[in-house]
């Protein structure tokens, strides 16, 4: 039974405005009630963003990665931002850097491993708040994903651990390269426990916008996270690129457990809590299967009440992750036994286009313009799913 079956709609309602009283403080004034609206409108065409770069092709949050995701036509480039000791944002998709750096093979750095818990999780590792800049920056990038991209493992040790500047700096030379602006899509990872350890991540990632000129209404950037409160916080100050809540299929917002409040991204993902997310963000990023879910017998279903819902209430869709390996894709799209061997991909974002989404995370930014291309020949429609 689904939780919205369990409970009216009144009582959702209730529960959800609890939630917004307790945790944050009001959104802006100045936010209109129809929704949140930063930035200019970018729901005039549909975007292939590059997850962390094009991750499928080389190692992920690298500058490599980043310039290829622009060179095969991605909109928009995801980079996910962690601090270092020394308060400097650098692209990293946690701040646990054991699986995507060298870190480990590193004698010097031995005496830096440690267990630290984030987010609820126990992890042991090496973090990035435990090295500065310098010292992260004689790291080098490794393939997280070897025994299914072994390929990618050609480039081990090549490349650095960029910074956020460093990031900013590359969008704005492939922008003038390739003809065409090419977007940011910054995530900020983990805000409650660096907020925790003195290390906020929201001042330093304005400070790098502004002085990018990134930070205007017009600018092509989103800022998303899988939090509430500092979405919040940043509706509040004004900030005026689009905010985008990132939800998921299962658990809860980091900063609501670690504020005691019981709700979770089910009850976010609902018709009334995606309204009392357009009160501060003008889209949302749910995990691919909220959109189209798999059944049972590994088939892709029908689509969800998921896009209407957000797109009533004026909020753009942009799920995640769209990958070209039968790992990641259902049974019925697989082609052959290998996990690490290409299933058919095209059939799985055509499905997701079709069902109105405004936009897809993919690792193979190349397969995304390609299925994007192949939906707007067929003739659809850009209008919101009904």
């Amino acid at each position: 039974m689904s939780r919205t079956s369990r409970l009216s709609a009144a009582v959702l309602t209730a529960l959800l405005a609890v939630l917004l009283s307790l945790v944050v403080a009001p959104a802006s004034s100045a936010t209109p009630p129809g929704g949140a609206h930063h930035g200019a409108d970018p729901a005039e065409e549909l975007l292939v963003i590059g997850h962390r770069g094009a991750s499928g092709y080389r190692p992920e949050h690298t500058l490599a990665s980043y310039e290829l995701a622009a060179r095969m036509g991605a909109d928009y480039i995801e980079c996910d931002v962690v601090s270092t000791a020394d308060a400097v944002l650098v692209c990293r998709h946690e701040n646990e850097i054991s699986g995507t750096t060298d870190v480990a093979d590193r004698p010097e750095f031995a005496d830096r491993q440690t267990t630290k818990t984030v987010d609820g999780v126990e992890l042991t590792g090496w973090f990035t708040e435990d090295f500065t800049l310098a010292e992260l920056q004689t790291l080098r990038a490794v393939e997280r994903l070897p025994e299914l991209r072994e390929e990618n493992t050609l480039y081990d040790g090549l490349f650095a651990v960029p910074t956020l500047d460093e990031f900013l700096e590359l969008r704005e030379d492939l922008s003038r390269e390739l003809d065409r602006e090419i977007g940011a899509y910054i995530e900020t990872k983990h805000p409650t426990y660096f907020d925790g350890i003195g290390l906020s991540l929201e001042e330093p990632l304005l400070a790098d916008l502004r002085e990018a000129r990134l930070d205007r209404r017009n600018s092509p950037v989103f800022l998303q996270s899988f939090e509430t409160t500092n979405l919040r916080e940043l509706d509040a100050a004004g900030v005026k690129v689009p905010l985008v809540q990132l939800l998921s299929a299962s658990g809860a917002p980091a900063d609501l457990v670690a504020a005691g409040q019981p709700y979770t991204y089910a009850d976010l993902s609902t018709a009334v809590g995606l309204a009392v997310i357009s009160r501060y963000a003008d889209g949302v990023g749910p995990e691919k299967s909220q959109v189209i879910p798999v059944e049972e017998d590994g088939t892709l279903g029908e689509p969800t009440s998921f896009v209407a819902d957000a797109h009533a209430v004026d909020l753009l869709v942009h799920p995640y992750t769209f990958r070209n390996e039968n790992e990641f894709l259902p049974a019925e799209l697989d082609e052959g036994v290998d996990p690490a061997a290409y299933g058919r991909a095209l059939e799985e974002q055509l499905a997701f286009w079709a069902a109105g989404v405004d936009g897809i995370f993919t690792d193979n930014p190349d397969t995304g313009v390609l299925t994007r291309d192949l939906f707007l020949e067929e003739g659809a429609e850009l209008a919101p799913a009904a």
